[in-house]
């Protein structure tokens, strides 16, 4: 019977013209298969090169530089605290010290943290934990890098942040406590502007007479009743007065949407650091736990992650303002008084990008609000053309106090005092920074602002965390599986299978690369990912040399070949891309340990089927084709 080929073996250029040599390539299909191969084992390399313990050490709020000094100052430090450092240099972010071990690691961080952040001031230098690229220069240069590995392999930078939910809650009362004070002008009720209102967690308002309060009382009443608020009268400072208290249930869901804001903006930040598959979960009543796999510069992750930003709108002091309505700040050199009402914050900012001003080339932050921000800002710039908008930058600073413990200090900065030209909108620009403070409020506005400050409590590198013990016999599994795997095709096809061991361990490398160059993280799932695609890579030779054996019954060698990578094609190209289908899904949909199954399965699915097909049929071609054959080692 004729044989008539396999329609879509042409893929692969497993068909070949009956007419034209069999089993035998053309030179550049060699070539290109020799490049993939090659390439594959240059930016695999990188992997062979492991990363040393090292201490990243960048300026904060320091005026001091990064210098060569400064580097010497530091290891010196490091070598009168007992760390040996074996190595220093300098990077664009500061400084990197090498040290031996983890251990050394701790030590260095709280002897460079005492002698570079003195107690009773405001953090001067980030001193973060970090893994040093050990690979050599020419191969970084061309884009080599070492794969990422999660956090239950090689460890990485686990965070554990605490969020100051009673700041969210005090928050929440001063807004409340503006309108309640709007609500009273409007009504032209006279109340005691002495002190805040928001004292000992309840909003305490003062009046001169009984009259005054109870008509207050029947006001507040309206807006403020069960269930989520109890107002009352009481006593307030000697005066007739009334008590605004925050429901037990409301405090709570106001400490729940704050932890739950504040994981999304992590969450945004670590995407912008450019972290793969982070973890960001809450812990217990006000913590988040950020794991941070594969960081191999923790310092910007640590300066972002507990980085409190935010922006005020506010009008500059008009000549009718009461003083008590007013605030005094400091603004190159003199003092300006501005209003104490907010017109908008960073919270209603849905997009900012640095730039720079095309006319002095000096850095702006292009600033875009959301509908309700835009509406705002309308409202109070169109009837004040002519007049000053002032803009406060709130930043959360950390203070070592004498004792070891940090507390946080809210510093607000005025940064700009303009004057409205037009009524603004949507859109507008902020300018007056430096290009390194437009770089971070970008950042930080762009990922959303915290609903409530927090602080790291708790920093550290983290090992393998099934164990070392689990870790060395998950690792011997999977050595001995691929070694019992390359005896057995050997012993069971001979020179075939020899063909098969070398397309396997090509595949191996091929699929390294791929992950190092792709950034993807290595975790244990990624590793049974890898087993699955070896068993694969296997299969789809097993049916290869299969149909090869069946066709010689029929066939002379060299035809047996031809057909039997044509016949299997069809079979292995289908089981192959319904499990790529699978991974896919498994991608778009899963998150954590399933996505890192699911891109170590896509990616092996890929490369077996160029090893398998294309690359271990080059070798047979290499073996076979250019002669005649009577039998096969198969």
């Amino acid at each position: 019977m004729a044989d008539r080929g396999v329609v879509g073996a042409n893929l692969f250029g497993a068909q070949q013209a009956a007419r034209g040599p069999l089993n035998r390539y053309p030179l550049w299909r060699y070539a290109l298969i020799a490049g993939i191969v090659a390439l594959g084992l240059l930016y695999a390399a990188p992997n062979l090169y492991p990363p040393d313990y090292a201490l990243q050490v960048s300026a904060d709020n320091a005026t001091r530089p990064v210098d060569d000094a400064f580097l010497a100052e530091a290891a010196a430090t490091l070598d009168a605290a007992g760390v040996a450092v074996v190595g220093a240099e300098l990077t664009g972010r500061g400084a990197l010290l090498r040290v031996a071990s983890n251990d050394d690691q701790l030590r260095g961080r709280a002897a460079l943290d005492a002698a570079l952040n003195p107690a009773g001031d405001v953090r001067g230098f980030v001193i973060a934990l970090n893994l040093a690229s050990t690979t050599p220069a020419w191969l970084d240069g061309i884009g080599g890098k070492p794969m990422a590995k999660g956090l239950d392999l090689s460890g990485g930078i686990h965070f554990v942040l605490e969020v100051d939910v009673d700041s969210a809650v005090g928050k929440r009362l001063e807004d409340e406590a503006d309108n309640i004070r709007a609500r009273l002008r409007e009504a032209r009720l006279r109340y005691v502007r002495a002190g805040g209102m928001v004292r000992e967690g309840a909003i305490r308002i003062g009046f001169n007479d009984a009259t005054d309060r109870d008509a207050a009382l029947a006001l507040l009443k309206e807006d403020y009743a069960a269930p989520n608020y109890v107002t009352a009268a009481a006593e307030v400072d000697g005066r007739p007065g009334a008590v605004v208290e925050v429901d037990a249930a409301q405090v709570e869901e106001i400490e729940d949407y704050a932890i739950a804001q504040n994981m999304v903006s992590l969450r945004n930040r670590v995407d912008e650091i450019g972290v793969s598959e982070p973890l960001v979960q809450r812990l217990g009543r006000d913590r988040i736990v950020v794991d941070l796999p594969g960081v191999q510069d923790a310092s910007e992750a640590k300066r972002i992650l507990d980085k409190f930003a935010n922006l005020e709108f506010h009008l500059a002091a008009k000549a009718d303002d009461r003083p008590s309505e007013l605030e005094e700040m400091p603004y190159e050199g003199r003092t300006r008084r501005i209003q104490r009402s907010i017109i908008v914050t960073g919270d209603r900012v849905t997009n900012a990008v640095q730039g720079y001003d095309p006319q002095t080339s000096l850095p702006q932050v292009n600033i875009t609000l959301d509908s309700i921000g835009g509406e705002r800002m309308h409202d109070a710039t169109a009837p004040n053309i002519g007049h000053s908008m002032a803009i406060v930058f709130v930043e959360q600073q950390p203070v070592k106090q004498a004792d070891g413990s940090v507390v946080l200090r809210n510093d607000r900065r005025l940064i700009s005092v303009a004057t409205i030209q037009a009524a603004l909108g949507y859109s507008f620009r902020i300018t007056g920074l430096s290009a390194r403070e437009a770089q971070e409020l970008a950042l930080l506005l762009r990922a959303g602002a915290l609903a409530a400050p927090m602080r790291i409590v708790e920093e550290r590198t983290v090992g393998a965390s099934l164990g070392e013990e689990n870790i060395e016999r998950g690792m011997y599994s999977v050595a001995a599986g691929f070694a019992l795997v390359l005896l057995f095709m050997p012993l069971y096809y001979k020179v075939f299978g020899l063909v098969a061991d070398l397309a396997l361990t090509l595949n191996l490398v091929i699929l390294v690369a791929v992950m190092s160059l792709l950034g993807a993280t290595l975790t244990l799932p990624g590793i049974a990912g890898i087993v699955l695609t070896v068993g694969m890579a296997v299969d789809a030779n097993v049916l290869i040399f299969s149909r090869i054996r069946e066709e010689l019954k029929r066939l002379p060698p060299q035809r047996a070949i031809q057909a039997g990578y044509d016949r299997a094609f069809l079979t292995i190209l289908d089981a192959n891309v319904t499990t790529l289908f699978v991974a896919l899904i498994l991608l778009s949909i899963g998150t954590g340990p399933v996505a890192g199954f699911a891109v170590t399965l896509a990616i092996g699915i890929v490369t077996s089927m160029f090893t398998a097909i294309m690359g271990s049929r080059a070798v047979v071609n290499l073996i076979y084709g250019r002669r005649r054959v009577a039998a096969l080692a198969i």
